[in-house]
């Protein structure tokens, strides 16, 4: 892993993860520690990715911190999610039972949460640190 001064990365797809500043800034921490590797959206924002794409994190301002790469992409009831992903999504203890909690309560905020709602857990590797945080 290198950091990178040129920006080849720079037509890729951007986005940031969480809802607010702060927890982007958390989260994109993890991914850039190699922590987090794993994430999961609810279906109705859409399959934002497939397998082998790439895609530019963003920190809670708006600025790249990270390149990751797509490994695997499965549609899964929240329901059905299993440790092994939690532990990969790299939030709080890494524990199923939290990783729940945390989707939970992200879901609640959005007003769409049930127990069988479909997610798209995605996982990925990080291909290059663009800055460090």
């Amino acid at each position: 892993m290198t950091f990178m001064s040129e920006q080849w990365w720079s037509t890729l797809n951007k986005f940031s993860f969480g809802d607010t500043p702060q927890l982007a800034d958390k989260l994109a921490q993890l991914v850039v520690s190699g922590v987090k590797t794993g994430s999961a959206w609810h279906q109705n924002e859409g399959q934002q990715t497939q397998v082998g794409q790439q895609h530019v994190v963003l920190d809670g301002n708006g600025s790249p911190v990270a390149v990751i790469e797509t490994t695997e992409l499965r549609l899964l009831r929240y329901d059905e999610v299993d440790e092994a992903f939690a532990y990969d999504s790299g939030e709080d203890d890494r524990t199923l039972a939290s990783w729940r909690a945390g989707y939970r309560n992200y879901y609640e905020r959005q007003g769409n949460f049930a127990p069988n709602m479909l997610l798209y857990c995605e996982r990925f590797k990080l291909i290059d640190i663009i800055k460090s945080i």
